[in-house]
């Protein structure tokens, strides 16, 4: 995997060398620092579903040997000539995606994700140049000033690295539909995103429910800021909550009986899905017509947006529940994952590499 470049920076890394694979640590070479550039010494990285739907190449085309990684939260260790924002030693972070066109209409509004040249995933990607990007499972990493975050003093960087996807993936559609004081919004699965979508919701004033399949997580779910709590387990909550929200933000992988949580909307209601189950999921459109209700779903947020996130979680004290790991736990915190056997996030204490 190591390749050899004039002035490039040397990573250790975890890398899965194919589908399913254990990791292994071996080493990569990092870009030479561009004018724009910033190399960063990575502290911590998180641990998203995604890495695993990536490793295990579930959602097809992986690129291997593979480094996952797209919650990376560090110190800028070096500059670039060219770059105005960012100094050695400021804490910084790193989400989903390291480089767009910058040109097209929705890079142009702030929202990279949408880039119609193509946005690059900061791993499992080609960039324009046609070369493989590593994520954060790494200790060092180059990225464009541009796609660079600044991480607020008063969030740790370990607590700050699973908001670089978790948080903004559920704080931009709660931003989008303009929730705020007055409304009411569930929350659908008290887990690595429902229970940071909890803690956002509930700080933007909404009153805010939390929909989890059993009543074992509603003590931490109320902690968190939730108003009620349900068991989606039970056929009782969907009759006693029928046409109550303005908004329900489904956080989970798996199909739900779409036409029972379309029913719990109020009149202009909107289910926004930000899980991505792999199968299909059916409704009747009479669920959508009989309520002018809607079917939405949201990606990420633009970096914009997520500095935006970063700030408003560190003035509002919001954090993730973590578990920080070594690195040669990596594997079993796959299989931990897997099993829904983690309270919320595995963060990668990349000192351990």
């Amino acid at each position: 995997m190591s390749t050899n470049h004039k002035n490039t920076t040397t990573s250790g890394v975890l890398s899965a060398p194919k589908a399913k694979a254990p990791f292994e640590r071996t080493t990569i070479e990092r870009r030479e620092l561009r004018p724009d550039d910033i190399l960063i010494d990575i502290k911590f990285s998180g641990i998203c579903h995604s890495d695993i739907h990536c490793a295990y190449d579930e959602w097809g085309g992986g690129i291997f040997p593979i480094v996952p990684g797209h919650e990376i939260a560090g110190i800028v260790a070096a500059v670039g000539p060219k770059v105005t924002k960012f100094a050695v030693g400021d804490h910084v972070g790193v989400g989903c995606f390291v480089d767009s066109c910058g040109e097209c209409e929705y890079c142009q509004s702030g929202e990279e994700q949408f880039c119609t040249k193509g946005v690059i995933s900061t791993y499992n990607s080609l960039d324009y140049e046609g070369n493989p990007t590593y994520g954060g499972y790494s200790q060092k990493i180059v990225v464009k000033e541009d796609f660079v975050v600044r991480i607020p003093d008063a969030l740790g960087l370990d607590v700050a690295a699973p908001l670089l996807c978790a948080g903004i993936t559920t704080y931009s559609p709660l931003k989008h539909w303009n929730i705020g004081s007055g409304k009411k919004v569930a929350i659908v699965g008290v887990g690595g995103l429902g229970h940071v979508a909890v803690q956002f919701a509930h700080a933007m004033g909404a009153e805010v429910t939390a929909l989890s399949q059993s009543m074992k997580k509603k003590d931490e779910a109320i902690k968190l800021g939730a108003d009620h709590y349900y068991a989606t387990s039970d056929p009782a909550t969907f009759k006693e909550l029928a046409g109550r929200f303005d908004l329900i933000l489904n956080t989970v992988s798996a199909n739900l009986d779409v036409d029972a949580y379309l029913s719990m909307l109020r009149v202009d209601g909107t289910l926004v899905n930000v899980g991505a189950p792999a199968e299909a999921d059916k409704y009747h459109v009479f669920s959508l017509i009989m309520g002018r209700r809607s079917i939405a779903g949201s990606l990420v947020g633009g970096i914009r947006e997520t500095q935006e996130m970063l700030d408003f979680a560190a003035k509002h004290g919001i954090a993730p529940m973590i578990e920080t790991i070594r690195a040669e736990q990596i594997n079993e915190a796959y299989d931990r994952v897997l099993r829904s056997d983690v309270r919320y996030r595995f963060v990668i204490d990349i000192s351990t590499m």
